[in-house]
């Protein structure tokens, strides 16, 4: 689940530990590369590289970036989906896939870095979330001299492109290019595939307590729409709290949550209280991970495909 909406954990400061974890990584990288696109030679480029990021500033670096900080655990994923995996120095908390990322040293948690671990950690490249991150620590890091990349990917389609600038930062753009493309295919084929179908009225319930549901500029809410469903609250803002007397008024045609593991929260069965909602009368209550649908990551084909077929499913 969204780091936004889980508890609070303690910064963890064991920068020694961290350090020495990170150079049993590199020394191993060789036997445990992290998965990405198979290709006979991956071409590493070497000279400057230059990409506008989400914050429409332009990030110039004299060289492809070697020693790579994610402030986002879904920047952390693309970062190994590239095949920069290796290079990934230091990550925030919740960057906890893939496997080789837990490994890594941990400098703070979204909304709470702790500085003095990423400056001793020298990045040539910081991977910032504009929407998680605080301004103030970005622009400090900047001031220290730090390239700073800001990112924040607002849709579906907003993933490839994601994957071609991470990698063109990292020297790595035909293995980007045929990851994007890769993606955008299959994500054309789920959406073909869904086009003129019976629209579903769907709550999406991201927690139970307060009880918070997906807005319409949310990834959640574009994987809906692609599927051909109707989230019920896409009038709404960014996470929005809701009630369960608006849930009852929409009455939607089925009810999906992630809660915060890969298990079905226990919660999700508070709905049987409510027999007349048409997703309990017809047993519409389904449970997708939260990490397949509330990352931009190239997971999020997993939770558009399972969320397709809950809705299909629906459709009867």
């Amino acid at each position: 689940m969204s780091p936004l909406i889980r508890d609070k954990l303690p910064i963890k400061t064991g920068l020694s530990v961290y350090l020495i974890l990170a150079c049993l990584l590199m020394a191993d990288a060789v036997s445990a590369a992290p998965a990405a696109v198979p290709v006979e030679t991956v071409p590493v480029e070497t000279a400057a590289v230059e990409v506008t990021d989400d914050a429409g500033r332009q990030v110039r670096l004299a060289a492809p970036a070697q020693r790579i900080i994610s402030l986002a655990p879904s920047m952390t994923e693309l970062l190994f989906s590239i095949g920069a995996g290796e290079r990934v120095v230091g990550v925030i908390d919740y960057s906890d896939y893939p496997p080789e990322a837990r490994v890594l040293p941990v400098i703070g948690r979204h909304d709470l870095l702790d500085m003095e671990a990423i400056v001793a950690l020298q990045p040539d490249l910081i991977v910032a979330w504009q929407s998680g991150n605080p301004r103030s620590s970005l622009r400090r890091l900047e001031q220290l001299g730090f390239a700073v990349y800001i990112a924040e990917p607002s849709s579906l389609d907003s993933i490839a492109e994601q994957v071609e600038k991470l990698s063109l930062l990292s020297g790595l753009p035909e293995q980007g290019a045929q990851l994007a493309a890769q993606f955008r295919h299959e994500l054309n084929s789920l959406a073909d595939a869904h086009r003129g179908v019976a629209q579903v009225s769907v709550f999406y319930q991201v927690w139970h307590s307060p009880l918070i549901s997906v807005g319409g500029a949310e990834l959640i809410n574009d994987i809906i729409n692609l599927c051909g469903g109707n989230n019920i609250f896409a009038d709404l803002a960014v996470g929005p709290k809701v009630s369960i007397e608006g849930v009852l008024q929409h009455n939607p045609d089925v009810i999906i949550a992630s809660g915060m593991d890969i298990a079905r929260p226990e919660w999700l069965d508070d709905w049987l209280r409510w027999p007349h909602l048409k997703a309990v009368q017809n047993q519409q209550l389904y449970f997708i991970p939260p990490d397949l649908v509330q990352r931009h990551s190239l997971r999020v084909l997993q939770g558009v495909r399972q969320l397709c077929q809950h809705l299909d499913t629906a459709r009867g």
